[in-house]
């Protein structure tokens, strides 16, 4: 019997989910500034209204829509290129939705270190 023998490999849901990735960083043309409400299938916690001029509430929509996108249209749409690279570092999001957007664009990993 091999020291594995018994033991259960788990495999976490955050490790296999699918995130949406755009194809290009310039197709995300999302609001810079005024309110952001975001639908019930993005965002269902009873504040999903989002105040671009606060950075608490900047920092908790790109962190929710890039979970939670199930196509890029719905990046292109809440998401905008100058602000996510302006955010990228101190957004907390899960590894493999980091390590996605960062393989697929590596300027996130330069302005992140």
């Amino acid at each position: 019997m091999g020291i594995l023998a018994g033991m259960e490999t788990r495999v976490r849901y955050a490790e296999i989910r699918p995130y949406t990735v755009p194809d290009s960083l310039s197709e995300l043309t999302g609001p810079t500034d005024g309110f952001v409400e975001l639908p019930i299938d993005l965002d269902w916690s009873q504040q999903r209204r989002y105040d671009l001029a606060v950075d608490k509430d900047r920092r908790r929509l790109y962190e929710t829509v890039i979970r939670e996108a199930m196509s890029p249209a719905e990046l292109t749409r809440f998401l905008h290129a100058g602000l996510l690279l302006q955010l990228w570092p101190s957004l907390w999001l899960p590894p493999r939705a980091r390590s996605l957007w960062q393989e697929k664009f590596p300027e996130l990993r330069w302005i992140a270190a």
